[in-house]
């Protein structure tokens, strides 16, 4: 009688791999996250010519650009530039880091102008206010699907 039984250690498990799908490329590849750090494309310069105010405002504001040896899943991808050498600059956007700290207090106090501003805006429109005319403050949205 023969032994028609494939031996075990033959067989793979080739067909029940699942292929990995097509995904889209990312434009600026993430970095690998660190804890207490937010991360930021930083704009370099445009068009041939060095944007020196952009740099400077977001180094102001808590950026650090960030070395090239901390994230070497990105060198690979890097494009060469003579003003940040040891940093990660693709496409004339540099990768920066701040601590989430400050980038907190940062929102904060935007948040704080936009809510000034828009007090501002309720005052002044408060005060022109015409009984003949009525002005009304309705800032709610709705969403209805379908017909109605």
């Amino acid at each position: 009688m023969a032994d028609n039984r494939v031996k075990r250690d033959s067989e793979t498990r080739e067909k029940e791999v699942q292929q990995r799908s097509w995904v889209r490329p990312e434009s600026l590849p993430s970095p690998s996250p660190e804890p207490g750090y937010a991360f930021r494309w930083i704009r370099v310069g445009t068009r041939g010519e060095t944007d020196a105010k952009n740099v400077s405002s977001k180094f102001r504001e808590g950026w650090q650009p960030v070395k090239a040896s901390d994230h070497p899943e990105i060198i690979m991808m890097t494009v060469e530039n003579d003003q940040f050498k040891d940093n990660i600059v693709i496409g004339n956007l540099l990768l920066c880091k701040a601590p989430e700290e400050v980038m907190h207090q940062r929102a904060a106090f935007y948040n704080q102008q936009a809510s000034s501003q828009m007090t501002a805006v309720d005052n002044n429109l408060m005060r022109e206010n015409d009984p003949r005319m009525p002005i009304f403050n309705d800032r709610k949205s709705t969403v209805t699907f379908g017909e109605g």
